[in-house]
């Protein structure tokens, strides 16, 4: 057989050994981000309020507030974990393929490859969706619900909690990021055999259904943020079957081929 495993086949303590040590690097570098991120937390916030400071439009007078006496400082320390994990993220994803490319075919390396390192990018690109497209248009939503008040009637602000709008970027920032990964864990799924291109065109009515209700859950309870979310992963679901359909293609033509050698 041409395509054999890697011949450095190590015993099981071995293998701990070096999933440990792996382990320790990606600790190492998620407490070294966060220490980075807690240092630059204040400016970090600046940037998350961006949306909300574009639906704002003129800021004057505006503010954010926190009731509690711990509640900035709480709101820092989960500012930086979540930054931190979203930069280690890569190293981790780097780390899982040193540690999984050994013990397999060289075959599998290739068809697997791509799509780690098509994580990542995945992931930015739904964040990336959820920061600049759809809070600016939610925020804008609900601050419509203000009112300037009259003689008969009290005004009605919006004065946001810094914990509650981190809570609230966090959940859409994952969510999307997550979503957008939906291609990467079909194709995998695929490649082991749990699943076909045929049988995602068979249940798509059901994974549309599927889609909308994940969305619906996931976003804010707006009417716009819910399509801006289902629209692009019905669009990735879509993608997937392509996909599927050309690497399937392309493996029966493989093993076509050795045949015939």
């Amino acid at each position: 057989m041409s395509e054999e495993l890697d011949l450095s086949k190590a015993p099981l303590l071995t293998h701990l050994i070096e999933l440990r040590r792996r382990l320790i690097y990606c600790l190492l570098f998620f407490a070294a981000a966060f220490a980075v991120s807690y240092n630059f937390a204040d400016k970090i916030y600046s940037f998350l309020l961006q949306p909300l400071e574009q639906a704002f439009g003129i800021v004057e007078n505006r503010r954010m507030i926190y009731t509690g006496l711990h509640e900035a400082f709480f709101t820092y320390l989960k500012l930086s974990c979540f930054t931190a994990f979203f930069f280690t993220i890569p190293l981790i994803l780097i780390q899982v393929w040193r540690f999984l490319a050994p013990g397999l075919y060289s075959h599998e390396r290739r068809s697997l490859f791509p799509l780690f390192l098509m994580t990542p990018i995945q992931f930015v690109a739904g964040a990336a969706l959820a920061f600049y497209v759809v809070m600016p248009l939610a925020w804008s939503f609900f601050i419509s619900f203000e009112s300037i008040g009259g003689e008969s009637s009290l005004a009605v602000a919006l004065e946001a909690r810094l914990s509650e709008y981190l809570n609230i970027v966090i959940q859409l920032i994952i969510g999307f990021g997550l979503c957008f990964e939906l291609p990467i864990l079909l194709m995998i799924l695929a490649k082991v055999g749990l699943i076909s291109a045929s049988s995602l065109i068979e249940h798509r009515r059901h994974a549309v259904v599927c889609i909308f209700l994940v969305a619906a859950f996931i976003t804010p309870p707006d009417l716009i943020s819910q399509i801006a979310l289902g629209t692009p992963i019905v669009l990735l679901y879509e993608l997937s079957i392509v996909l599927i359909k050309l690497t399937q293609a392309d493996a029966t033509r493989q093993m076509r081929k050795r045949a015939m050698q």
